[in-house]
């Protein structure tokens, strides 16, 4: 059966993880395995993204117990495709692991932790129960937070802290939230969940759950005024970890988001609202955040900040034109933000820095992969014809046909300051020439091997031609967009799709 396909994902990484523990103290075995253990993983993500493409919506009940009652995993498009994005930036993040990654963090258990992160991030996105995400979210978390530790230097334990802290209060405020929704609903099925808060008639306790919901998620999507954690432990592993952490741990929140503001609550004037305004502040905070970094990696961690200000909002919108251009946001983000810390690192490489007062001269040392890190740059900013030009038009537009001018000038405002901020690092560290302090220019890339390099290299390339193909084939991004906002804006379909055992 074509249902039992959903947890072949979950399964493989799982598989993967366990492989690895016989492999402890063998690197080279743990790099071979783990490279693939991601491609049979992405494989089965492409067979299930295609199946639910082609099928519809494909649910799962395990243990013999229908809806509501069992443990429902559900894949329509909207997991389909996060499901395949994360196997994307998983297989390439892990191909540049096995260079980008020192020999004691790969024998402390980098790949095994890895794997089951990555296990967490799927287990959420396909989930068709409330309790059960919370469970994959501490999966992550726990995860995560060994990520971050791993190697035990002193500012990577303080921005753990940090990450750890305000991420447990998250999980609080979610746990708390599950609690009055089952207290009030008796079920934990979301699309169950759905029909029964539709009866319910305490609205304003619907609506305190619904913000409860909304805190605990936007902590973990770092919105505003809870963002600080991210600029203060994104910065401080290492850079394929970031990779990782910036491409979609903080996307599992917007899609936490997009599940229940779309089926369990219908939000009313007063919840988009809080919405659009929470997007305001998010850019505003992420936008004057990064304008006197110098860091790349904190300019990258303040940029996540200000662009996931643009999903926010247009969850705020609510209308199908929003939810296409925020779809395509996403997947344009995911992308792009994970290609960014990779590029982040491979500049640390060769110039053994990342204060971009001290860099300079790489477009003349390394013409074709500076070209290549222009496109990731360009992509980020939203240049025409690139990924991110067509969700933003589509945001700006949808935004003044709301009347929503504030918004409109936010969304402009955060696209103008990416673009100074990416034309100051264009200038500061390729165009300009490098100090050279001895008068002598040491390049600490040249000691990788040539395997070595390729590992590097070849996952940037890899994820800024998916770049270029997102946006100069924006038609077949839009075509799915455009189905995933549909299902969001028609509810039924998912709760069809789960419920049909009671029809």
């Amino acid at each position: 059966m074509i249902s039992n396909f959903i947890l072949a994902p979950i399964f493989a990484h799982m598989f993967t993880a366990v492989l690895l523990m016989f492999f402890w103290k063998r690197v080279q075995a743990q790099k071979i395995i783990s490279i693939i253990g991601n491609s049979i993983a992405f494989i089965m993500c492409w067979r299930l993204f295609s199946a639910t493409w082609k099928y519809g919506n494909i649910t799962l009940q395990l243990g013999g117990w229908e809806a509501p009652f069992g443990i429902t995993f559900v894949s329509d498009t909207l997991s389909a495709v996060m499901v395949l994005l994360t196997a994307i930036v998983s297989l390439s993040v892990g191909i540049y692991s096995t260079s980008a990654i020192n020999i004691s963090r790969i024998k402390y258990g980098y790949f095994f932790i890895y794997h089951f992160l990555i296990m967490g991030l799927m287990g959420a996105f396909l989930t068709g129960d409330i309790f059960n995400l919370y469970v994959w979210f501490e999966v992550v978390i726990i995860s995560s937070f060994v990520l971050l530790t791993l190697g035990g230097k002193k500012r990577q334990m303080e921005g753990a802290v940090k990450y750890v802290t305000m991420n447990m209060l998250a999980s609080v405020i979610f746990l708390t939230a599950i609690g009055i929704l089952y207290g009030i609903t008796g079920s934990l099925n979301i699309a169950d969940l759905a029909n029964q808060v539709a009866i319910i008639e305490n609205r304003g306790l619907v609506t305190v759950t619904s913000l409860l919901f909304f805190v605990g998620f936007g902590i973990k999507s770092a919105v505003f005024p809870l963002y600080f954690w991210l600029p203060s432990s994104y910065h401080t592993p290492p850079s394929a970890i970031g990779a990782i952490f910036g491409g979609l741990l903080t996307k599992m929140g917007v899609y936490s988001l997009f599940r229940v503001f779309t089926i369990i609550f219908k939000p009313d004037d007063f919840i988009l609202q809080v919405f659009i305004v929470i997007a305001i502040l998010t850019m505003i905070s992420g936008a004057f955040g990064v304008i006197n970094k110098r860091n790349i990696r904190r300019i990258l961690s303040y940029f996540i900040v200000c662009h996931i200000g643009y999903l926010i909002a247009g969850i705020g919108l609510y209308t199908e034109l929003a939810f296409v251009g925020v779809i395509f946001y996403l997947i344009h983000d995911v992308i792009v933000k994970s290609n960014l810390f990779m590029m982040s690192g491979l500049i640390q490489k060769i110039r053994e820095t990342q204060d971009i007062t001290r860099l300079g001269g790489l477009y003349k040392d390394y013409p074709k992969l500076s070209l290549i890190f222009a496109v990731i740059l360009f992509s980020l900013v939203g240049i025409p014809p690139l990924s991110g030009f067509w969700p933003k038009i589509m945001l700006f537009q949808e935004a003044f046909v709301q009347k929503q001018y504030v918004l409109l000038g936010t969304l402009i405002f955060a696209s103008f300051i990416t673009l100074f901020i990416v034309a100051r690092i264009w200038s500061e560290v390729f165009w300009k020439d490098l100090l050279k302090p001895n008068s002598e220019e040491i390049d600490h890339f040249a000691p990788f091997s040539k395997s070595g390099k390729i590992a590097l290299i070849l996952p940037i390339t890899a994820l800024a031609g998916v770049s270029l193909y997102i946006g100069l084939n924006a038609p077949v991004i839009i075509e799915v967009s455009e189905r995933v906002a549909h299902e969001m804006k028609n509810p039924s379909i998912y709760i069809d799709a789960v419920m049909k055992n009671l029809k």
